[in-house]
């Protein structure tokens, strides 16, 4: 990496690899482990909660989505303390909260406990699927970003994989009342580390030269093991960025179109609805055992999240974007066609492989780098919270509505999403610029041009 260079020029390029900076995002993409881990360890407990609180279907469905919607808050109000204080001090909040909840949780005595903590958990989430993104964004070269942010995306598939794996591990060594507590009060663990990690590494370089702090960017860059000249690079580059901007509809209608754009089609391939009910969809289809189609997913998730971040900083977003909606849209159609009995049922495990091949290496790979890059560093967070908080809203709507669609017909919902990728295959294609390689200190004009 040390070759480098900015695109017409001989000078370093800013935020070329050093070994300190790949330990600072290593740090800030740790919260997309939890993210991922608390997302999915509550699929181990739901028994266990429904039996010691007494839970109906309704206090159940409440308890399991308590979290989702402390994590559409957090996105939705992540965004001004991120540009205020910085993502770095944002996180270590919600480091803090990660551990908070964690702990509250394995500890409740009462449902309405529990729901508090698994609120504060939700909290974290959504704050972190904002601010670490940005902060990586900030920090990493504009040749690399997109396989740097998508380090974030890595972590939630690792973090749910390490979540499923933990469960199974705890039910194995321990039993009895105190086995579910177990099971969500590990995640303390890693939240104690992340908190820990984030004392060891500096504010963005890029936000500190946006609030006039000059002389702590350049310490903040020395500790990143970045040449001296990057500083004076970076207040070239920002000479024309407004302090105590705000995000307006006026100066940043094009990134706010494209913002909601791309965090309403991740969520209209309908990923996390088929997620969420995978062993009902399995079942309905009636193919083979839930358990295993549920291993198998998963490992498509991993291996193609990875293919997505080899690829995301060569071919770039908008292709990626383009072949994930043409090839999705043909699973997702295969799919629907094995609901509605047009297809046999040997073709649901391959066409459920292929959605989650198609969207890990596309939109997954794609919405957090998208978000988080496509906004002037002043209005950054606020943007992204934008961003981030539909991407949540539209995945607490569509994983309510799904099962009432499947109660009209199981292969409506799929139809449905299908015909969304083919939508979102003509808007890419004819709205969504190019993001790969820009300096986010020119991605306005590109994104304006």
């Amino acid at each position: 990496m040390a070759n480098d260079v900015v695109a017409g020029g001989g000078e370093p390029e800013y935020g070329m690899a050093t070994g300190p900076l790949v330990a600072t995002i290593g740090t800030a993409a740790l919260a997309g482990l939890l993210f991922g881990f608390d997302t999915a360890v509550i699929a181990g407990v739901t028994a266990d909660l429904t039996t010691l609180f007494a839970l109906t279907p309704e206090t159940l469905g409440l308890t399991v989505s308590a979290a989702l919607w402390g994590t559409l808050a957090g996105a939705i109000f992540a965004g001004k303390p991120g540009d205020a204080i910085g993502s770095r001090n944002s996180l270590r909040v919600l480091a803090a909260f990660y551990l908070i909840a964690g702990l509250g949780c394995a500890f409740a005595t009462n449902w309405p406990m529990f729901l508090f903590f698994r609120f504060l958990c939700g909290l974290a989430i959504g704050g972190s699927s904002v601010l670490a993104p940005v902060y990586i964004a900030e920090i990493a070269s504009p040749r690399r970003r997109g396989m740097l942010v998508g380090l974030f995306q890595l972590m939630i598939v690792l973090g749910i994989l390490i979540a499923y794996l933990s469960n199974a591990t705890i039910a194995g060594l321990t039993s009895g009342d105190a086995e579910w507590r177990w099971k969500l009060g590990v995640s303390a663990i890693p939240a104690a580390v992340f908190t820990m990690l984030l004392f060891t590494i500096p504010n963005s370089p890029r936000w500190l030269v946006s609030k006039g702090r000059h002389a702590e960017a350049g310490d903040a860059l020395a500790r990143m093991g970045a040449p001296s000249s990057d500083l004076a690079r970076l207040e070239r580059a920002m000479v024309d960025d407004a302090p105590g901007e705000r995000l307006s509809w006026h100066r940043h209608r094009r990134p706010i179109v494209l913002a909601i754009l791309v965090a309403v089609f991740n969520q209209l391939a309908g990923i996390n609805a088929v997620l969420y009910y995978l062993n009902d969809i399995v079942s309905r289809a009636g193919s083979v055992s839930p358990d295993r189609q549920a291993i198998l997913i998963g490992i498509a998730n991993l291996i193609f999240t990875l293919v997505g971040m080899a690829l995301i900083d060569r071919v770039g977003r908008k292709t990626l974007l383009l072949i994930g909606a043409a090839g999705t849209a043909l699973c997702l159609a295969a799919a629907a066609a094995v609901m509605f009995g047009a297809a046999p049922v040997g073709v649901m495990l391959p066409a459920l492989a292929g959605f989650i091949a198609f969207f890990a290496i596309s939109q997954g790979a794609v919405i957090w780098v998208y978000i988080s890059e496509i906004f002037p560093t002043p209005v950054r967070a606020r943007g992204s919270a934008l961003g981030a908080g539909t991407h949540w809203l539209m995945n607490a709507v569509i994983a309510g509505v799904f099962p009432m669609l499947v109660a009209v017909s199981p292969g409506v919902p799929f139809a449905i999403f299908a015909v969304a990728m083919v939508v979102q295959l003509i808007v890419v294609a004819v709205i969504f610029p190019e993001t790969r390689g820009v300096d986010l200190d020119e991605m306005h004009r590109r994104i304006d041009g």
